[in-house]
C-alpha cells in the first residue's frame, strides 16, 4: 500500500524537476546593434515596474515586470509564468544616501550572501529574465569607486551560479561619471538600466554621447519629478493630468527605446499600480480601485500598434475660478472640462485633501495625504463649489472621471489657504516614555543626530562594564582636541525638523537619566529639544542643563517641567534627549542609562 503512494509521489516530484527549467537568455551583437535572445528567440521588452493587475498588463499587449526586492521572488515568477509574462528579478543593495557604507566588510559579505541565497533559490524559474542589482544605489556623481568595484564583485558571483540570465545594475539618471566608471569597473555586468523621467526623451542620445557602448534599458520612465520642475508663485508643484502624462510617456518610448532598437532592450514604465509620491496620483498608471489612465492605452498602442478598443476618458483642463490664495472657510468655484473619446457617459467624483508639502526623495515611502471631509458643497461633470478649510496651509482638489469600461482620468488643481498653518502633534505619549534602558529599548528616539564634530564621536549602546541597572549602558566618547561634539535623540530619526514626527508629551513632570564620568569631572551638557521655529516641524519646548560636571560614580538628574513658559508646551517634542560637550584637548568619556520622560 505504501508503495503505491510513494511512487506518484516520485513521479510528481519528478515532473516538478523537469518543469523547472531554464528559458536561457542571451545578449547578442556588438555595440553598433545588440539585441536579446529569449530560448533563442529575439525578445524586446515591453514592460512595467509595478505589482498591479498582471493580467491586465499581458492583455494590453505587455510581457514583462521589474522588481526592486527578492522578498516575494517565488509568487512573482510562478504568477508571471502562468501569464506569459517575463520578470527582471531586482535584489535591493544599500544605497550610498541612505548611509550604507560600501566599504563596510561585514554589511558587503552580508549583501553578498543575500544574493548568492537568492540566484541559487531562483536560477531555474523559467519567467526569469535576467537579475538587476541595486536601484540607485551610487552617489549623485558615480565618483564612489567602491560601490561599483562591489557591483562588479557581485555580478561575477551571479554569473559564476547562473550562467543563462544577463547582469544588470540600475542607475539613477547619467549625471557625473557614471557611465564611463561604470563600464570601465565593471566589465561583468551585461546591461545598464536607466532612470529617468524629464529627461527620458533624451536618453539615448545622451547615452552614446557619455560613451556607452553597453546595451542599456529604460528601467523607470514616467512624467517629470517634482525635482525636475519648479514651483509655481505660489509655491506649489502644479501635477500634470492624467491626460497630459499619456504624452510624457510616448516621447520617451518613441525617441529613447523603440528609437534605439540596437542599443536599448527595452523599458519597465513606472509605476504600474498606485503610489503615493507627492500625490496618490503623480506616478500611478492606474487607481487604487484598478481602473486604467492614459499612460496605459499609451503603452498598449505602442507595444501592439492597436489602439486600444475603448480610451479612457479625457481632461482638457481643470481650474479655480477667481483669485488665490484664499481665505480660510472661503468658497471656491473649480471647473472641469472632461469628456470621453467614444462618447461613452462619464461619472465625475470630487475629493479635497491636504498636501503637508512633505516630500521623500529616491522613491522613499511617503504618508497618505490625509482628505477633508464635507468640503465639496456641490458638485457636477462640469464643477465642483469647494468650502476650504479654516487652517492655514496647501491643499488639492481632485476631480476624477470614469466610464464604464475600466477607464479614468484624474487632475488636482491646488489651492493654498491664506491663515496661519496648523502643525501636528506629536504621537500621542504612553508615560513613562523610556528613551534608553537597554539597547532594544531605542524605538521611540534615535540617537542619530550627531553633531559638530561628528567623526570624533562614539557611541556604544551596548556597554557591559558597571551600568546603572541591567545588563548594559551606553558608553560616550568625545575624542578630538578641539571643537565640540553632541548627539541628538530624534524622531523621526536622522530628521531636523522638515518631517511630522515627535511625541506628545503632555503630561510628563520631568526628564530623567542617569550619568557617570569615566574618572569624574568630566563636563557634559544634557537636555531636550533643540529645532527652532524657522523650521516646520519644531520643538514645542526646549530645556539644557547647562554644563554638569559628572562623577565617577552613577548619579540621577532630573530636567523639570514645571516652569514651562506661556508659549512652551509638550505637544511635539521632536528632540527627546541630547548631549554636548566641549572639547578640554583630551577625550572625554562618560556614560548614560535608565533614560525617561516620567
Amino acid at each position: 500500500m505504501r508503495s503505491l503512494i510513494v511512487l506518484p509521489l516520485i513521479v510528481h516530484i519528478f515532473a516538478l524537476q523537469l518543469s523547472a527549467q531554464p528559458v536561457p537568455v542571451k545578449i547578442t551583437g556588438t555595440p553598433e546593434k545588440w539585441g536579446m535572445l529569449r530560448g533563442n528567440q529575439p525578445y524586446f521588452i515591453k514592460g512595467v515596474g509595478g505589482e498591479a493587475s498582471w493580467e491586465m498588463l499581458a492583455k494590453l499587449g505587455g510581457n514583462s515586470v521589474r522588481t526592486w526586492g527578492h522578498e516575494k521572488l517565488s509568487a512573482q515568477l510562478d504568477l508571471a509564468e502562468k501569464l506569459g509574462l517575463t520578470v527582471t528579478a531586482g535584489i535591493w543593495l544599500g544605497q550610498v544616501r541612505q548611509g550604507f557604507n560600501w566599504a563596510d566588510a561585514k554589511s558587503l559579505i552580508k549583501q553578498r550572501e543575500t544574493i548568492r541565497q537568492t540566484v541559487l533559490k531562483h536560477k531555474d524559474h523559467p519567467a526569469l529574465l535576467c537579475w538587476a542589482l541595486g536601484n540607485e544605489m551610487e552617489d549623485a556623481d558615480g565618483e564612489n569607486g567602491a560601490v561599483w568595484s562591489e557591483i562588479n564583485n557581485l555580478a561575477r558571483l551571479v554569473k559564476s551560479i547562473d550562467p543563462n540570465h544577463p547582469t544588470m545594475t540600475v542607475i539613477a539618471e547619467m549625471g557625473g561619471n557614471k557611465i564611463s566608471n561604470l563600464h570601465a569597473l565593471c566589465p561583468d555586468i551585461d546591461i545598464i538600466g536607466i532612470n529617468s523621467y524629464a529627461g527620458a526623451p533624451s536618453v539615448g542620445e545622451r547615452y552614446r554621447k557619455l560613451g556607452g557602448s553597453k546595451p542599456y534599458m529604460l528601467t523607470e520612465f514616467g512624467p517629470p519629478g517634482i525635482w525636475e520642475i519648479k514651483k509655481d508663485a505660489s509655491g506649489t508643484f502644479q501635477e500634470p493630468s492624467s491626460t497630459a502624462k499619456a504624452n510624457y510617456y510616448k516621447s520617451a518610448y518613441v525617441k529613447s527605446i523603440s528609437g534605439q532598437e540596437g542599443a536599448c532592450l527595452g523599458s519597465y514604465a513606472f509605476m504600474w499600480g498606485q503610489k503615493q509620491e507627492v500625490t496618490a496620483t503623480w506616478f500611478s498608471m492606474l487607481l487604487k480601485d484598478g481602473s486604467r489612465l492614459a499612460p496605459v492605452d499609451t503603452l498598449s498602442e505602442l507595444w501592439t500598434g492597436k489602439r486600444v478598443a475603448n480610451l479612457c476618458p479625457t481632461i482638457e483642463s481643470l481650474a479655480v475660478e477667481g483669485n488665490l490664495p484664499a481665505l480660510p472657510g472661503g468658497m471656491v468655484q473649480v471647473k472641469l472640462k472632461a469628456s470621453d473619446p467614444e462618447n461613452d457617459s462619464i461619472r465625475v467624483s470630487w475629493e479635497i485633501y491636504a498636501d503637508e508639502e512633505e516630500y521623500g526623495t529616491g522613491g522613499d515611502a511617503e504618508a497618505a495625504s490625509a482628505s477633508v471631509p464635507n468640503a465639496v458643497v456641490q458638485s457636477d461633470k462640469t464643477g465642483a463649489q469647494i468650502k476650504l478649510p479654516a487652517d492655514g496651509g496647501l491643499y488639492r482638489v481632485f476631480a476624477t472621471v470614469r466610464d464604464d469600461h475600466g477607464g479614468a482620468a484624474v487632475a488636482n488643481i491646488p489651492i493654498r489657504v491664506d491663515a496661519p498653518l496648523k502643525v501636528a502633534s506629536g504621537r500621542p505619549a504612553k508615560l513613562p516614555l523610556v528613551i534608553y534602558s537597554e539597547p532594544d529599548s531605542q524605538t521611540t528616539y534615535i540617537p542619530s543626530g550627531w553633531m559638530g564634530d561628528a567623526k570624533s564621536i562614539k557611541v556604544d549602546p551596548n556597554h557591559t562594564e558597571k551600568p546603572n541597572s541591567g545588563k548594559t549602558c551606553m558608553r560616550c566618547e568625545f575624542s578630538a582636541s578641539t571643537g565640540w561634539g553632541g548627539v541628538a535623540w530624534q524622531n523621526p530619526e536622522q530628521d531636523w525638523g522638515d518631517k511630522k514626527g515627535g511625541f506628545n508629551l503632555t503630561g510628563a513632570r520631568k526628564l530623567v537619566f542617569h550619568a557617570r564620568g569615566e574618572k569624574g569631572g568630566e563636563e557634559v551638557s544634557f537636555g531636550f529639544g533643540l529645532i527652532g521655529t524657522e523650521k516646520r516641524y519644531f520643538d514645542t519646548a526646549k530645556r539644557s542643563t547647562g554644563k554638569i560636571r559628572l562623577g565617577s560614580d552613577w548619579e540621577k538628574y532630573e530636567i523639570n517641567l514645571a516652569d514651562l513658559k506661556p508659549n512652551e508646551n509638550l505637544t511635539r517634542i521632536k528632540v527627546g534627549f541630547v548631549w554636548t560637550v566641549a572639547s578640554t584637548g583630551k577625550p572625554t568619556v562618560f556614560y548614560l542609562d535608565n533614560i525617561q520622560w516620567e
